[in-house]
């Protein structure tokens, strides 16, 4: 429940990224306090969801990026006639910008886009086999009629 209380004024206001990450790092040590876990615990172990401790925490810096990312798209994106003739800047700070960041995803999802989908195990393959398969039967089926 303290992550959403904290998160709402880290996207309102102008914080940089090194105050998020001493945020971060004070909220580990009183968790690792309060769970009873030695310091030398390694974030993997607390953070991942694939271990044997499951715990509901994600880390702030990465939710911190993402609502700022979530921010900047909206305001990209909006149909509003005062915030396109406004073009409100959002500020991170000087070792992260959200600008950039936005920018790389973009570039990444029309790249991915271009290559389209890529083997990544046999299960995935035969999966996308079958649907080429199928989508090629119906095709085929609606153009020459049932067969």
């Amino acid at each position: 429940m303290l992550i959403p209380k904290l998160l709402w004024p880290l996207l309102v206001y102008d914080i940089c990224s090194t105050t998020i990450k001493a945020i971060e790092a004070q909220i580990k040590k009183f968790t690792r306090r309060w769970l009873g876990v030695p310091p030398s615990l390694i974030d993997v172990a607390i953070y991942c969801r694939k271990t044997k401790l499951r715990l509901s925490l994600k880390p702030i810096l990465e939710e911190y990026k993402c609502g700022k990312a979530r921010l900047l798209s909206m305001i990209e994106d909006s149909e509003g006639l005062v915030v396109k003739t406004v073009q409100p800047t959002i500020k991170t700070g000087r070792k992260w910008k959200v600008v950039q960041a936005v920018d790389e995803a973009k570039e990444c999802l029309k790249v991915t886009e271009v290559i389209g989908q890529t083997q990544t195990d046999c299960k995935r393959a035969r999966i996308i086999y079958s649907k080429v398969v199928v989508k090629s039967r119906m095709e085929r089926e609606k153009k020459y009629g049932h067969q």
